[in-house]
């Protein structure tokens, strides 16, 4: 059987308040065309379907339009809950999904429905595991939504570690393999030593609940989502990746599917498909607004930050002039007197903490702080001599 592994789609989500849906739709786009290009027989998307617990009305169109389009006329699409998703919200439509040959296992304790008429079925299923078949084929799924005492409603056990919980979670689901048949682990969480980006949320308190290798089951592939960097690991355990860029340290970065054949012999075939949808995100660094606009020419389709070295503060026409090179200019990053503010040491000295303060809030956001903002800084100032 096929398989091709997905995740972190983030349907929703902003780039510094730049909507991206239609470079959302094109990637969801891309993918179905993958699909149909290596005759994909299941789709497993691995969490974080949407970037918010309430996705817009546009946004959770945008999921149904696509998940069928992916589903096609007769391969199955299993999804799962990521921490980003309202688990209960997103399993909401499994009625209305699984004659399209979609399962979404987001609300503990959802069985989906034995059998089905297309051309991957579901031959055996339980609240943590389901089953694909193909004709003689078969594929076993231990299913994990990012895994929490709340979402699988149960009570917070004190005597119990969280690692002895994320174990007897992930061999609940890998029990009923009684048959050996091959196997794939899909679940979204944090594997210890897993690089993240700056366009993911805080995970787990700084890795207090990273979960190390040693706690997964013994399967052929473990399609897992949350970071998103494509990354693997031994044994084929493996993050595909957001469809994209949504951070600016991932500039560069390629985004991509992963695609392989499972079956008696274990995993074959395994390879990375990239995703050429969306713009791309740059980083850009110049000195002085001639050389920073011409720069900005060169990359006029992408996303942009710019770090820029100057004397002075940029004025607001300058600003304005630097946006006006590229409207995907997102985000600017003055560098004064080579990355502090433009006063000689010296200098320093003889100021105020308020003439201090005025200066280095120019340099970072090319304008004078307000009287408003002042009285703050001042406000904080005292107090911290008081104390």
């Amino acid at each position: 059987m096929k398989v091709l592994h997905t995740s972190d789609w983030h349907i929703g989500k902003r780039l510094l308040g730049r909507e991206r849906l239609p470079e959302q739709r094109e990637a969801l786009g891309e993918i179905a065309s993958v699909c149909d290009k290596e005759a994909v027989d299941l789709v497993l998307v691995a969490g974080d379907v949407f970037d918010t617990y309430l996705p817009s009305a546009e946004a959770e169109d945008l999921f149904y339009e696509k998940i069928k389009e992916i589903a096609g006329e007769n391969r199955a699409v299993l999804v799962i809950s990521g921490n980003h998703d309202d688990n209960v919200r997103l399993a909401a439509a499994t009625s209305l999904c699984e004659p399209q040959g979609i399962y979404i296992y987001g609300n503990y304790g959802y069985v989906p429905k034995i059998g089905g008429d297309r051309r991957v079925s579901v031959a055996e299923a339980g609240t943590n595991h389901i089953v694909f078949a193909k004709g003689e084929e078969k594929v076993y799924c231990n299913v994990l939504p990012y895994p929490n005492e709340t979402r699988l409603k149960e009570d917070k056990n004190q005597n119990e570690s969280f690692f002895d919980k994320m174990g007897r979670w992930i061999a609940a689901g890998q029990e009923s393999n009684k048959e050996g048949y091959p196997s794939v682990f899909l679940s979204h969480l944090f594997i210890a030593g897993g690089k993240v980006s700056e366009g993911e949320r805080e995970i787990d308190l700084g890795g207090a609940r990273a979960v190390p290798l040693s706690l997964l089951p013994r399967c052929d592939y473990a399609a897992l989502g949350h970071l998103h960097r494509r990354q693997h690991f031994k044994n084929n355990v493996r993050y595909s990746g957001s469809i994209l860029q949504y951070a600016f340290d991932e500039a560069g970065a390629e985004k991509s599917v992963v695609v392989f054949d499972i079956g008696k012999e274990g995993v074959s075939g395994l390879h990375e498909v990239p995703l050429r949808s969306g713009r791309q995100l740059v980083r850009l660094q110049a000195r002085g607004v001639g050389e920073a606009e011409a720069l900005l020419r060169r990359y006029e389709n992408c996303f942009a930050e710019l770090t820029i070295y100057l004397s002075e503060p940029l004025s607001s026409a300058q600003v304005k002039q630097l946006k006006e090179a590229n409207e995907g200019l997102l985000s600017i990053v003055p560098e004064i007197g080579g990355g502090e503010f433009a006063l000689p040491q010296g200098s320093r000295k003889q100021l105020s903490s308020l003439e201090l303060f005025s200066e280095f809030y120019k340099s970072r956001y090319s304008e004078a702080p307000s009287d408003e903002l002042k009285e703050l800084f001042m406000s904080a100032t005292e107090e911290a001599h008081e104390t």
